[in-house]
């Protein structure tokens, strides 16, 4: 591997497909001398970064994400934009998810010359997937894709962990039966700015139009996340490509609201303020568990907890005085 950083500069900036690709395994890559000179390449290409709309994408099982997420790309390179899909998939380690299976989900998006499709790193804790994310979303900006999708592949924290890194968090659902606010926990409506209800088409047409009045109702007793926007339920037919140029134009809207209220800048602003504390946490964790005096007493104490000889608020004590020495 090459350890120069103006190799990969130059060829992310040319967007030559091969040496993003290469520049992304150095992200993902665990090895402190890649970590290291992926830093400065991130760095480096951070004004050319920016000005993609990052959108994040997340959906209940059998909402059909791989569909739309490729009639979707496949209308936005259409239109002549250039669409990288990442995923952030904290489970992938355990499941063995595998780059076959993402590139297969999606095989028409993932031979588009206008597109680009990286599976999310295997390995690693959210945290940690969370991180090579958002360090791929900005050297694919550097390389000119202007609509980065980040898709949550896994559940609950992830989709925290990607309405922190987008501009507008699009969330996808099906009509189903009986109550349809089941499968949806209400933490992932509050950071929605759009429910897009997919299958809706042939004999369900009339229950995703009463889902969507259902998701209405339930939205208008949440207090919006922004002052600027009220969220909005649509429909859409992925298969049938339907409905999908409305939910670029409420992307378009929602922008537009929000680049007019200032509210986009400050968004961003934030979001850059809250990674540097991510990442401090991260860093921070990793030191500790590191250290020689944690390695050494963490084990014993483990056990002491379990064997009920201590309690474990006297255990963390023990182990964070070993940082004060």
């Amino acid at each position: 591997m090459h350890n120069q950083p103006d190799y990969y500069i130059q060829g992310v900036l040319a967007a030559n497909r091969l040496m993003l690709s290469r520049t992304i395994t150095l992200i993902e890559s665990g090895l402190p001398a890649h970590q290291e000179l992926a830093a400065t390449i991130i760095e480096r290409l951070l004004p050319h970064t920016g000005k993609a709309v990052r959108l994040g994408i997340t959906g209940v099982p059998g909402a059909g994400k791989s569909t739309f997420i490729e009639s979707f790309g496949t209308m936005l390179t259409d239109l002549g934009h250039r669409v990288a899909v990442l995923a952030i998939d904290p489970s992938s380690a355990r499941s063995g998810g595998s780059v076959l299976g993402d590139k297969t989900r999606m095989q028409e998006l993932s031979i588009n010359d206008h597109a680009f499709i990286r599976p999310s790193p295997s390995g690693g804790t959210l945290g940690g997937v969370a991180r090579k994310t958002r360090e791929t979303m900005l050297a694919c900006e550097a390389a000119g894709f202007d609509v980065i999708i980040i898709e949550t592949v896994g559940v609950g924290q992830s989709e925290t962990a990607v309405a922190s890194m987008v501009d507008f968090f699009l969330v996808l659902m099906i009509a189903g039966a009986g109550d349809e606010l089941q499968g949806i926990k209400k933490g992932i409506l509050e950071v929605a700015d759009t429910i897009v209800i997919n299958k809706a088409d042939g004999d369900n047409l009339m229950r995703a139009e009463r889902a969507r009045r259902e998701y209405e109702t339930a939205l208008h007793i949440l207090t919006p996340a922004s002052a600027n926007w009220t969220p909005r339920v649509l429909t859409c037919s992925a298969l049938k490509k339907i409905g999908l140029s409305e939910i670029w134009e409420t992307v378009a809207d929602h922008h537009k609201a929000l680049k007019t209220a200032g509210e986009f800048d400050a968004k961003r602003r934030k979001q850059a303020q809250d990674w540097m504390y991510f990442l401090l946490e991260e860093g921070l964790k990793s030191w500790f568990f590191s250290h020689p005096d944690i390695k050494d007493n963490l084990p014993r104490l483990r056990s002491a907890i379990h064997n009920q000889e201590i309690s474990p608020t006297a255990a963390a004590g023990q182990l964070l005085s070993h940082l004060s020495r």
